[in-house]
């Protein structure tokens, strides 16, 4: 065996393990009995200690120095084991265990002050993730920039600058179009109670029209919408509300556009460093795409309202442009994940802004409710009433997820580039949407970007199945001329 072929045995059984790792994770949301908890937190521990172990072996350093390639996937199978070497030696071991430690910890005190709408008893928690992200930051980072190492971790080879960029082009666009949006009357709204079971159907019926193959996955109930897996094993979530259908639905969706990417990469790659997503921005660009270009299209939305009527009978709506406006309401909101397409960028625009202030330390965790509370009533026009609908609202910062927050716009950036670029290819589109015929756009994005995984670097795949480089104009206007329709702007 050559050196690359050692290379790649080792990295497929650490792929295999991680795998089930993610399983782990997966039972904890799912069917896992409450009282297993503490004990699946010694499980989940053990199996991370395995692959950091693996990921770690001195081995592949002399494995990645006598490797040669002889292709292009074994070209990038290596940048990815490389990036996921170097990446993982930068870092102590005392300070990745420490973070593993404080992070575990810091999600339950979260929580509990969440529920008691206690910032100041979650400040000292939260002050120690951030400093144990700072110092993680500037092992990776050697001397550059530590919030774009930390950032690297989700979207590589993306810089914060140019971020802040594209995303400062976005916000006055977003601002005043709902703003406009606002000023207009609103749409009706959905009327009764909506079966639990029927709910659950519905979505096991759209998960099929856009493509989520069942005999490799399956769908089950969770309090917060995930998917996980890869390959042959990708499995989603999604949850029910008896006056909400469309929290079901456009949550399942939403996360059948994860599984699809992950579902649809080349099986020749399975169980290698390139069989995934490339990242979570491309990740968010099929998640988005799927649940908003093309589930909320007014042409969609037409074939839908036959099927909620077969679903649920009379749901007070029967006009399919009426329909089609509840679909995309706009209504003021806290909850960024609650957030409807025009004002979601908003939600993650500030928390950009706020965790990189925080980890540069030119904002104290001690200042961050007044600082979040300030954005907010500038960008959305009211006030936060309490701090579950504030700044501790999301999980993300308790379990040291710095970086994360920029991939969901970036994500919803690069679907509005996505989306052009399929409508130019499909230029009947409309017409397939309206016959609940998805197999077109699907099988477009399947072929321009989710089959290759992570081949490509994740904005050369963008680019490539866009043929132009990826920005900010095309979203915002998908977005204007959308809604300037719906609302009559």
């Amino acid at each position: 065996m050559t050196a690359y072929d050692d290379l790649m045995a080792h990295a497929r059984e650490t792929e295999a393990l991680a795998q089930v790792a993610g399983r782990l994770g997966w039972d904890q949301e799912t069917m896992m009995p409450r009282g297993a908890a503490v004990q699946r937190g010694e499980e989940s521990a053990a199996m991370e200690g395995v692959l950091h172990a693996r990921r770690t072996d001195p081995r592949i350093g002399d494995w990645l120095a006598r490797a040669e390639a002889p292709d292009a996937v074994a070209e990038a199978n290596l940048r990815e084991i490389r990036r996921s070497f170097e990446r993982a030696n930068k870092v102590p071991a005392r300070l990745a265990a420490e973070i593993a430690r404080v992070t575990s910890v810091a999600q339950g005190a979260w929580a509990e002050a969440r529920a008691d709408e206690d910032v100041a008893a979650f400040v000292p928690t939260l002050a120690r993730v951030v400093a144990l992200r700072q110092e993680e930051g500037q092992a990776l980072a050697q001397g550059g920039d530590i919030y774009d190492a930390l950032l690297d971790d989700y979207e590589p080879g993306a810089k914060a600058a140019e971020l802040d960029a594209m995303f400062a082009a976005l916000r006055p666009r977003l601002v005043a179009l709902r703003e406009a949006i606002l000023a207009r009357p609103q749409p009706a709204a959905l009327a009764g109670e909506f079966d639990e079971t029927a709910q659950l159907a519905l979505s096991r019926e759209l998960a099929g029209v856009f493509g989520y193959d069942m005999t490799r996955g399956r769908i089950d109930k969770a309090v917060h919408p995930f998917c996980s897996g890869s390959g042959n094993d990708v499995r989603v979530t999604t949850r029910t509300d008896p006056a909400d259908p469309f929290n079901c639905l456009y949550s399942t969706i939403h996360e059948v556009g994860h599984a699809s990417y992950e579902q649809n990469v080349e099986p020749d790659y399975l169980l290698t460093p390139i069989g995934r997503g490339v990242s979570m921005g491309v990740h968010e660009s099929q998640s988005r795409i799927y649940e908003n270009q093309l589930a909320r299209s007014p042409a969609f939305a037409g074939w839908l309202l036959g099927r909620m009527r077969d679903a649920f009978g009379d749901i007070g709506i029967d006009d399919p442009m009426e329909f089609a406006r509840a679909v995309n309401r706009v209504s003021n909101g806290y909850i960024r994940t609650e957030a409807d397409e025009v004002q979601y960028n908003l939600h993650v625009l500030m928390r950009f802004d706020l965790e990189r202030a925080l980890i540069s330390g030119d904002l104290a965790v001690t200042d961050l409710e007044a600082a979040w509370n300030d954005r907010f009533a500038a960008d959305f026009g009211f006030a936060v009433d309490r701090p579950s609908n504030g700044c501790l609202q999301d999980v993300h910062w308790s379990v040291g997820l710095m970086g994360y927050f920029p991939t969901y716009s970036l994500g919803n950036v690069y679907a509005g580039c996505l989306h052009q670029a399929l409508r130019a290819a499909r230029p009947g589109l409309d017409d397939e949407l309206a016959r609940g015929d998805l197999s077109g756009a699907t099988g477009w994005l399947r072929e321009t970007v989710q089959r290759h995984g992570a081949l490509h670097a994740p904005r050369a795949t963008i680019e490539a199945a866009c043929g132009f480089a990826p920005s900010e104009a095309p979203l915002l206007d998908y977005l204007e001329t959308k809604f300037g329709a719906l609302y009559d702007l």
